[in-house]
């Protein structure tokens, strides 16, 4: 497992030769109408993947030891490794997600969906610490009404999301349950954003390689409060991004911290063609649904959502962090 810190650090240590001077080629480069009317990133699991998943999640449950010290040995998957392959370099080096259906999440309890999601993720990768507190398996539902304050993790209330990464190769949802109106899911391509700011604004694509000042979040009186993150990384043929639209522009909350004229104009621009309908993809995931995620060429976010009382929206979440050898984050 990684902390972190550490997964911070693998995230972030991307291989930089310089700015492109043309558009980035290649499939993470798409554009949401095209694969509006597809199902080519979506697939589901056969029958016999299915019965493969429980008998792992048996085995694992057998081993009766708490869900983050069980390894990819308590959860055997014989035959769905060669899956699990393929997600992971599309991950890599295809569009940068994929949604899987079949999970039975509707016959597992819930600590069965954990195991299953936890299993799942020991094969694609090495899950990394969500936050400081070193959570491993994220719980993304409305708690806002349970706090005196709405909490400032905003997945952990029913508002909308910009658009956002995570510090962590990949992102993976499993949702147990949905909401009754909105919660979308919504991915655009940064490879597709970046290659239009490049033809339209070259001013604001090559800022995209120097340092913005990224808001921490952390609590009053911790250390650093902001961080200075380049969001851009092009080795020549990858390009990897690190966007955070809140983050980016919430820094400024702090003392002394004023965003110049022309990252306020470039945060405005990429979130403006982002949120184009033809330029994003939006998606309601479905309980047994498996999202994956890479943070390097997608950036996510999700529309408000109003639940159901009797059935809240909940999904699960793993940070993943991909072997070197997979080219999202070399060592």
């Amino acid at each position: 497992m990684y902390g972190f810190v550490e997964q911070l650090l693998h995230y972030f240590n991307r291989p930089h030769a310089g700015v492109p001077t043309g558009p980035v080629e290649g499939r993470a480069a798409w554009v949401g109408r095209d694969l509006a009317g597809s199902d080519e990133w979506r697939e589901r699991l056969p029958p016999n993947q299915v019965s493969e998943l429980q008998r792992a999640v048996d085995t694992a449950l057998a081993a009766r030891r708490p869900t983050q010290e069980l390894t990819a040995a308590d959860f055997p998957l014989p035959t769905l490794r060669a899956s699990i392959d393929r997600w992971r370099a599309e991950l890599v080096d295809g569009r940068g997600f994929v949604v899987v259906s079949g999970f039975p999440v509707d016959t597992w309890s819930q600590q069965a969906s954990e195991v299953a999601f936890w299993g799942l993720g020991l094969h694609l990768g090495v899950p990394g610490a969500q936050n400081e507190a070193g959570d491993l398996l994220g719980h993304v539902t409305d708690l806002s009404a349970e706090r005196e304050h709405a909490d400032e993790r905003l997945y952990r209330t029913n508002q909308a999301i910009r658009f956002h990464c995570d510090a962590a190769d990949v992102v993976g949802l499993l949702c147990l349950s949905t909401s009754a109106r909105g919660g979308a899911s919504r991915l655009v391509s940064s490879v597709t954003v970046f290659n239009h700011l490049l033809a339209t604004r070259p001013d604001l694509a090559r800022r995209l390689f120097e340092p913005l000042l990224l808001d921490a979040r952390r609590p009053p009186g911790a250390s650093p409060q902001y961080t200075p993150v380049q969001p851009c990384a092009f080795d020549g043929t990858h390009l990897r991004t690190f966007m955070h639209l809140d983050y980016y522009s919430s820094v400024q909350r702090h003392p002394g911290v004023t965003l110049d004229p022309e990252v306020r104009e470039l945060l405005d621009e990429w979130e403006t063609y982002a949120e184009h309908a033809d330029v994003h993809l939006d998606m309601q995931l479905n309980p047994g649904d498996v999202q994956l995620v890479s943070n390097h060429t997608v950036v996510h976010a999700r529309t408000s959502y109003v639940d159901d009382p009797s059935s809240p929206r909940h999904l699960l979440r793993l940070w993943l962090s991909l072997p070197a050898a997979d080219g999202c984050a070399p060592n």
